[in-house]
C-alpha cells in the first residue's frame, strides 16, 4: 500500500469518527430539549401524547381542587387553558392568578400530567416565557 493511499485512509476513518461523534452530540441534545409553550400555542400545534415539554401561563381562578396527592387545576394565558394533572406537594408560592411553568406530557384524554411545577419565587418575578406569552396574549401587567 503506498503513502498516498494510507494517508487517504486515515482521512476517510478521521472524518468517519468525526460524524459519528456529532451524530452522538446532536442525538444527546435532541433527547434533553425541551420545549416551553403556552396553552394557546399548544392548541395551535398539538404535540404528541408522552412527548415531554413545559407548558406555561397563570395558574386560572378557582380552578385548583385537591385530593389527596393528586392536584387538578387550569392554566391559562388569558385567551385558551388547559387541565393539568399533578401528583405530589405543590410549591409553597404556588397559587391562583400566578404564574407559573410545568413539565410533563399531554395524556390520552387532552389534559396535561404534570411531573415538575415551578412557580415564581417573589412578587415581582415571572418566568421569562410566561412573561413572553402573557405579553403575546396582550395580558401583560408588570407590577410597579
Amino acid at each position: 500500500m503506498t503513502r498516498k493511499r494510507q494517508r487517504l485512509i486515515f482521512v476517510l476513518l478521521g472524518l468517519l469518527m468525526l460524524s459519528a461523534a456529532t451524530a452522538l452530540v446532536l442525538s444527546a441534545f435532541r433527547q434533553n430539549i425541551v420545549f416551553f409553550f403556552s396553552p394557546t400555542d399548544l392548541l395551535a400545534s398539538p404535540q404528541p401524547s408522552g412527548h415531554d415539554f413545559r407548558l406555561g401561563g397563570l395558574v386560572e381562578q378557582g380552578s385548583v381542587s385537591k385530593d389527596g396527592e393528586n392536584v387538578r387545576f387550569r392554566i391559562t394565558d388569558k385567551k385558551n387553558a388547559l387541565a393539568v394533572v399533578y401528583r405530589g406537594v405543590l410549591p409553597d408560592l404556588f397559587r391562583e392568578n400566578q404564574g407559573v411553568v410545568v413539565e410533563g406530557s399531554l395524556a390520552a384524554d387532552g389534559s396535561f400530567t404534570a411531573t415538575t411545577v415551578l412557580a415564581k419565587h417573589d412578587e415581582k418575578y415571572m418566568p421569562p416565557e410566561v412573561a413572553a406569552a402573557l405579553k403575546k396574549a396582550g395580558e401583560w401587567r408588570p407590577t410597579q
